[in-house]
């Protein structure tokens, strides 16, 4: 890029604008919804064991969600999100990195996270908050991590991970680790500050990030048409430095290969890249969520035609490696494995007290030594309001009411 400050610049000795209209950034795409590819179009090298990989992982993610928000509606866990129609996206983008590279997600990933091997009793433990739980109960339903899997743990404010994930990028360069960071955020996250503060800074410092924005086309329920005035989110893009694609976020295909090509940029080059994959929320931003209030069933409809996982098992099909059959016996697999999953986890203790307290300080302090003890004591005199935990601290003979 040129130092806009030389003389070495093209000039110009007429005013033209650029015009945000007629500036429209291309869509990448390579499959049709029939599973054949667009003439001219030529497939990735994706060998069969990963594309049913892929495929599986679709398929577990539609049970998982299908089961916990049906949960929800009975009152057996508090809140959930669905990622019916995006699951390209994260999948796909997923299954392009290395297992090294570290995911900063929002919360919508859980397809990326069950591909790089999260299993069904983790999903249910975080879910409900037991004592397996990876995060210990302190994080609400779909906030997940694993530092194993190298999946930062969700925090819900919106956008915070961008400028986060700038900076762990930050630490690869200046290790000379041939790992990337990929950041996943919605549409609605890019009207927040922290993302054009994290997209600067990643231009700046040219480190291994790939952006990788979900436009579903709503932030909860405002339309994205009066989120931006621009093209989009890519339209941003190379004013921060950053390479920059648009991809079709429900042609698994063009997915896999725009990441792999963002990849091998972001970590042999250095460069930061925006990707914005264009997609569509077919179910409800949340379990807090009706649609139905600022979107039509038409709408819906359209989209639900452009199905990712229809289109790509239709591809698998006429690679002769997936069949109908296979896909329904698959799919009653996975619901069982949901089911009995979510039964276990029902049945497990939730987190001791002292969880509360722990992995922030060595020793702990004498102010939460004090809390702790309040807090055991408020129990005790409150059995019937904490049934879960009143009866272990009663057999443990802590404190007495």
């Amino acid at each position: 890029m040129s130092d806009l400050r030389n003389l070495d610049v093209e000039l110009v000795h007429q005013p033209a604008f650029l015009d945000p209209v007629t500036s429209v950034i291309p869509t990448f795409r390579l499959l049709q919804q029939d599973g054949t590819l667009y003439p001219g179009a030529q497939a990735p090298d994706m060998s069969q064991e990963l594309a049913l990989k892929i495929h599986d992982t679709f398929l577990f993610i539609r049970a998982l969600d299908e089961r916990m928000l049906a949960s929800q509606r009975q009152g057996r866990i508090s809140f959930y999100m669905t990622q019916t129609g995006e699951e390209a996206s994260d999948t796909c983008s997923a299954a392009a990195l290395d297992a090294g590279d570290v995911i900063f997600a929002q919360y919508r990933e859980q397809g990326a996270l069950a591909f790089r091997g999260f299993s069904v009793d983790q999903f249910m433990n975080q879910i409900f908050s037991n004592h397996k739980d990876l995060g210990k109960g302190r994080q609400m339903p779909i906030h997940y991590g694993s530092r194993e899997l190298n999946y930062v743990t969700i925090s819900s404010p919106l956008g915070t991970q961008i400028p986060q994930a700038t900076g762990y990028a930050f630490g690869f360069r200046q290790s000379q680790q041939k790992q990337c960071v990929i950041c996943y955020f919605g549409e609605g996250a890019a009207s927040e500050g922290d993302f054009h503060a994290g997209l600067n800074m990643a231009g700046v410092l040219k480190v291994p990030v790939i952006f990788f924005c979900r436009n579903n086309g709503y932030a909860i329920s405002t339309p994205v048409h009066e989120q931006l005035a621009g093209d989009g989110v890519a339209g941003r893009g190379p004013g921060y430095g950053l390479k920059t694609l648009r991809v079709d976020g429900n042609d698994a295909l063009a997915v896999y290969e725009a990441t792999r090509l963002a990849r091998q940029m972001a970590v042999e080059e250095h460069q930061p890249v925006l990707i914005e994959s264009m997609t569509y929320r077919l179910g409800a931003h949340s379990s807090s969520d009706d649609p139905s209030g600022y979107r039509s069933r038409k709408e819906e409809d359209q989209w639900r035609d452009k199905d990712p996982v229809a289109r790509f098992r239709n591809w698998l099909i006429k690679q002769g490696w997936w069949t109908d059959a296979q896909d329904q016996a698959r799919q009653a697999e996975h619901r069982k494995a949901v089911a009995d999953a979510m039964k276990r986890a029902e049945k497990l203790d939730s987190p001791p007290l002292e969880d509360l307290f722990s992995d922030v300080y060595d020793l702990l302090p004498w102010h939460l030594q004090q809390q702790q003890q309040q807090a055991r004591e408020h129990i005790l005199r409150h059995p019937q309001a904490y049934p879960a935990t009143a009866p272990r601290l009663k057999a443990a003979g802590e404190g007495k009411a």
